[in-house]
């Protein structure tokens, strides 16, 4: 049988399945769960930016103040489940996690301004967390906001809270960057040890009934994780970071490819909430089959043998294979 180990953020790991930020992290039973199926690490739900202004007094004044000019204005902020408790509850449930089980917890900060973050980075790794993963959502809408302001404020965030605590960093990041090698480049030069590609926005719906814009979640699907295969096989060797491929992972095979880009790891969220903890034993299982079956004795082993830097054709991940895709389709008669 194939050596499954692999190692992210300097963490030793028994295989390359790690359970990304979801509400799975939310109860210790099933965290527990999940390290008997066979998971080598868990992400937390993520501590939103949101909920730490909203413990602040001096902006509860305004929030209060805002309601008052319009009763719409309190619906930006999460009414109900975990979102609602104070960020200090999020870190309680840290500690939990860490007494209840063995394998690595990774603790979640979402936002993009540096705020609070710095205390409860501190809190988090405090609270024996073995790494934290930085979810950089932000929309810029704002016409006068210049892309380097963007990728500044990005960069200034990370080094600030790489300053301030000691456990690894890993930076989640969106595909939405002009030359994404060197924003990748700068964020690892700020202090991030990992890349996480990509973070998966979350798009909202129109209800034509109601008249109002409303939340849509839809679960990925294999198809989904070609735009992370493709660059983390453009960055690797590249750019000097562990790269955590998610969005997309549903079978044994997506997880062979995603290493063979180059991962260290693979992170799965909609598979789980789909099929169940029980489809961890069958990823893993597989994957041992691949290997088996095509004479690779670990995944370290195989890991970047399809990255730019190691296929025959490193053209093949760039635009000169774009008009070779488009001559293949053939339309139907």
């Amino acid at each position: 049988m194939a050596d499954l180990s692999t190692t992210y953020l300097g963490l030793n790991l028994k295989n390359p399945l790690v359970a990304s930020a979801s509400p799975l992290s939310e109860k210790v039973e099933t965290v527990q769960k999940l390290e008997e199926a066979g998971i080598s690490a868990v992400v937390m739900y993520s501590l939103f930016e949101e909920q730490i202004i909203h413990e602040s007094l001096e902006l509860d004044h305004f929030l209060f103040y805002g309601s008052e000019i319009s009763p719409e204005f309190s619906a930006f902020y999460p009414q109900s489940g975990h979102y609602t408790l104070k960020p200090d509850a999020y870190i309680e449930q840290l500690a939990k996690l860490k007494q209840a089980v063995r394998i690595p917890i990774i603790g979640s900060l979402n936002g993009v301004s540096t705020g609070g973050w710095i205390k409860y980075a501190q809190k988090i790794e405090s609270a024996g967390a073995d790494a934290l993963e930085l979810n950089l959502y932000y929309l810029p809408t704002d016409p006068e906001l210049t892309a380097s302001q963007v990728e500044d404020n990005y960069v200034t965030l990370v080094r600030n809270i790489r300053k301030s605590i000691k456990i690894p960093i890993a930076v989640k990041l969106s595909p939405f960057f002009t030359a994404l090698p060197h924003m990748a480049k700068r964020l690892v030069e700020a202090g991030a040890s990992g890349l996480v590609l990509f973070n998966r926005f979350y798009q909202p719906d129109f209800d034509l009934e109601a008249l109002d814009v409303v939340p849509r979640l839809v679960l990925s699907n294999s198809n989904e994780m070609r735009l992370p295969l493709r660059w983390i096989a453009l960055l690797h060797g590249r750019v000097q970071a562990d790269f955590a491929l998610t969005t997309g992972i549903h079978a044994s095979e997506d997880v062979v490819k995603a290493v063979m880009a180059g991962a260290n790891v693979t992170m799965l969220a909609s598979l789980l909430l789909e099929k169940g903890i029980s489809c961890i034993p069958e990823l893993l299982t597989g994957i041992n089959k691949w290997l088996d079956d095509h004479e690779y004795e670990s995944v370290k082993q195989m890991r970047g043998s399809l990255s730019q830097r190691s296929v025959k054709e490193p053209a093949a991940l760039e635009r000169a294979n774009y008009m070779k895709v488009l001559s293949s389709y053939k339309s139907l008669p």
